[in-house]
């Protein structure tokens, strides 16, 4: 089978996008460390458990319990990638996101199909050194997806080394600017993440897949901008956009 740690998806707006994907070393690094998270926090809870276990009856906490600790284990994955775009703590530490395999953002049934999947595979526990049926799919995967990553049609992908928040490539933005002034309430958060991922990319897209992307965000999101310039390029308006966020903190 041709292995590769590079894959090009074509993107919904109809764009070839260069991506890397996430190896298994990276993959297993971010996953100790969210798996330590989620341990201190459950070590915590059984202590508190622990001191009302009198008081509660024993059978009431032990249920009570093993909910805790499925929510822990699986909720604070799902909970991570659907609200902040894919990443949990361990992921973002390491470098890595979970999308769909279209380059899109995943969604809230995709990350609950491949978390729960975990039980069968058990990746990203460490645990899965005794159980390696998520090693040995990543490691027979083309795409080095585990069989929750198939099943929910996911990849885990590292990040560019300035994809995260590439100011620096932004249009300069000193005091008075007059997009700093646009109202940018409208746009949420998997918009920006959208733009952001363009204007990182942007330096690998074919110049006239650059510029129809960019056209399409920009007729998108400009009627969502108070006080922008409708005369503005459309690289120029996502950069000011992007700004006027960053500014808004």
């Amino acid at each position: 089978m041709d292995h590769s740690d590079r894959v090009t998806l074509r993107t919904p707006e109809g764009v070839d996008v260069d991506i890397r994907l996430a190896g298994l070393g990276s993959r297993f690094l971010a996953g100790a460390l969210d798996l330590t998270i989620q341990g201190a926090a459950l070590y915590a809870l059984l202590i508190v458990m622990g001191m009302t276990a009198v008081e509660a009856g024993a059978g009431y906490v032990v249920a009570f319990g093993a909910v805790v600790v499925f929510l822990v284990m699986f909720g604070y994955d799902i909970a991570m990638e659907v609200w902040n775009s894919g990443r949990t703590v361990g992921k973002i530490a390491v470098g890595l996101r979970v999308v769909r395999d279209d380059g899109g953002p995943i969604t809230f049934m995709g990350s609950l199909i491949r978390n729960l999947l975990r039980i069968v595979d058990g990746f990203a526990l460490v645990s899965a050194m005794l159980c390696p049926v998520g090693i040995t799919a990543i490691l027979a995967s083309r795409h080095n997806q585990r069989l929750g990553d198939h099943a929910a049609g996911t990849l885990v992908i590292r990040e560019r080394t300035a994809a995260p928040l590439p100011w620096t490539h932004l249009w300069p933005a000193p005091p008075g600017s007059p997009h700093l002034a646009w109202d940018v309430s409208s746009v949420t958060a998997d918009d920006m993440a959208t733009v952001i991922r363009f204007l990182s990319r942007r330096p690998t897209l074919d110049p006239n897949a650059r510029q129809h992307l960019a056209g399409q965000l920009a007729g998108r999101l400009g009627p969502r901008v108070g006080g922008a310039d409708p005369s503005w390029p459309a690289e120029m308006f996502l950069e000011g956009l992007a700004a006027a966020k960053v500014a808004r903190g």
